[in-house]
């Protein structure tokens, strides 16, 4: 057969070449996204000096873009709303017509831990720097908003003064160490992983060897029997059991996480004695690190690495290739006998005095009221207070004689020790008023929910969690609440596009975890949702067997009941 002439017109088949997924341990190493060619070409640590020399000088307009969109966040910074976009501009503007001039600044608080010198100090910056805001988050942390560039350096300086940091508060970083709030003083706990943490937040945090992951790394450590820090969708957690050999230690879970794409973390059936959990730690922040997915960033978290590998192959590698060593197999944790796990109320501690968890609405509050609770702490207390995983705080080491005092001051301010089931159970994340992502409003929508249900259903006093969100990416974590709503846009009556929500039903985490029921079309506007939510939880009161939650009810309730 006679060759093809080379200027034949015959076509070619294109040849295309899988890059795979991005890994460095396959030596993908060659950025292939924006986000991975901007951590190359700089370390997200190194912004800092920048933010110090450069743009707290010169003014928001001097700042690099790839600082001002990324590097930014590993010290803690994001750029906020810009006032007046409507949610449908949401996913059409361009970063620079979303931006304001102003920063949300998260200040990460590992465990929960605080002292009432910490908290006053993080009221002060509230109060001077951040127009009173100084939201209390899901993950213990506090938020600020408001946050002008050429204030940043003076909150650092205050802030790490007592301690405290943003550093790697937010951006492709290990995120901050979730911790039982109580760790250490209350009565039926397992083990104190407080050790574990610091030792943690000692190797890990700043840490070059750890500050380009694939994208956020986050971490849960509770020796709880209450299950007090969300386990099942954080990256890696550990929690405490009790091995019929070895003793209390810690039962290793990986690869949990929410978002558009929600997996329950999958247990590696190894028990981690207390010395070892910061060494296993690290082998699994490694291989997320190496083996993560860097190509797409929407499969760049672990919990997809983990779908795809299983959970023996992953307890293989990180055993052969990062421990060098087999881990000790051990029993899985026990369901919890309380349905709820935030610490709410009055409770006795292991040394014979008391904490009290007490909660604000969806977890906003401001400077002064941040100070008032750190002298009222400081008064009533032995100056130790606690942020939660659900958006609630704690006064430790109180006195049974100073019990009425705190719980009569701590009222006086909107901060209720034994809140209805609507203000216990209700959580919101920051929403349209600040957040970039957002589609709708949250806090004041939430804030206004708690009342209406109150008013309308005084009686209702079983657990339920209602988790309102902004956007579909899950912070308020609404695949794993009773009540869960994603904010987006919706057709009213009269066909006119407002703010509204997809309703997801009967999530959970700790007993029986799993995620939420979508009933087909069921979308209610943000004006319907008191009814809406009146109507199914009165059908939940009518149709409810003994003892029956709501996610066991919804679970299996007619989408009738459910609409």
């Amino acid at each position: 057969m006679a060759a093809t002439p080379q200027n034949s017109a015959a076509p070619r088949r294109k040849v295309s070449r899988h890059r795979g997924e991005g890994q460095w341990a396959a030596g993908h190493l060659t950025p292939l996204n924006g986000n991975e060619q901007f951590k190359k070409d700089d370390d997200g640590l190194n912004v800092r000096t920048r933010i110090e020399t450069i743009y707290s000088k010169r003014g928001f307009d001097s700042i690099d873009p790839n600082d001002l969109r990324g590097r930014m966040r590993w010290w803690g910074l994001y750029t906020q709303r810009k006032p007046g976009i409507d949610g449908g501009k949401t996913a059409i503007l361009e970063p620079e017509e979303l931006d304001d001039e102003y920063f949300m600044l998260r200040v990460r608080i590992d465990g929960g831990r605080l002292t009432t010198r910490q908290l006053r100090v993080i009221g002060e910056i509230s109060q001077e720097f951040a127009r009173g805001t100084a939201d209390i988050t899901d993950r213990q942390n506090v938020q600020y908003h408001w946050i002008r560039i050429e204030d940043v350096p003076e909150i650092w300086n205050r802030l790490e003064a007592v301690g405290l940091s943003t550093t790697e508060a937010c951006g492709d970083t290990p995120r901050v160490i979730l911790g039982s709030p109580v760790a250490g003083i209350a009565e039926d706990e397992i083990i104190d992983a407080t050790p574990a943490i610091e030792e943690i937040h000692r190797r890990v945090i700043g840490n070059k060897a750890y500050s380009n992951l694939p994208r956020k790394f986050k971490t849960a450590i509770s020796g709880s029997p209450l299950l007090d820090v969300a386990h099942e969708i954080n990256d890696v957690a550990f929690v405490g059991v009790v091995h019929p050999e070895h003793g209390p230690g810690f039962d290793l879970w990986v690869g949990g996480g929410l978002s558009t794409n929600p997996k329950i973390g999958q247990r590696l059936g190894a028990w981690v004695p207390l010395d070892e959990v910061p060494d296993v730690h690290e082998g699994v922040i490694s291989i997320f690190r190496d083996y993560g997915y860097r190509r797409l960033r929407t499969r760049a978290r672990l919990k997809f690495l983990v779908a795809d590998w299983g959970a023996e192959k992953f307890r293989q590698v990180l055993e052969d290739e990062y421990l060098h060593r087999k881990l000790i197999d051990g029993p899985a944790p026990a369901q919890p006998v309380e349905r709820w796990r935030d610490h709410v109320g009055v409770h006795r501690q292991r040394d014979g005095r008391y904490y009290v968890g007490f909660a604000p609405r969806v977890g906003r509050v401001d400077g002064t009221t941040l100070t008032k609770i750190a002298d009222l702490a400081e008064t009533h207390g032995s100056g130790r207070v606690r942020t939660t995983v659900e958006q609630k705080m704690i006064v430790l080491d109180v006195e049974e004689t100073q019990l009425d005092s705190l719980v009569e001051g701590l009222e006086a301010l909107d901060l209720t020790v034994r809140p209805s089931s609507f203000r216990r159970g209700t959580m919101a994340c920051t929403g349209i008023e600040f957040c970039k992502l957002a589609i709708v409003e949250t806090k004041a929508r939430g804030s206004s929910l708690i009342d209406e249900l109150e008013r309308r259903i005084p009686d209702f006093d079983e657990p339920i969690t209602i988790n309102i969100n902004g956007c579909p990416n899950a912070c308020a974590r609404i695949q794993v609440a009773d009540i869960g709503l994603k904010g987006q846009l919706v057709l009213d009556d009269k066909g006119q596009q407002v703010e509204g929500f997809q309703v997801h039903l009967g999530g959970a985490l700790g007993l029986e975890a799993g995620f939420g029921r979508k009933v087909r079309g069921l979308k209610v506007t943000s004006e319907e949702l008191p009814d809406y939510i009146e109507r199914v939880l009165k059908r939940f009161q009518a149709e409810r067997e003994e003892g029956e939650r709501f996610a066991t009810w919804a679970a299996r309730a007619s989408e009738e009941a459910l609409s």
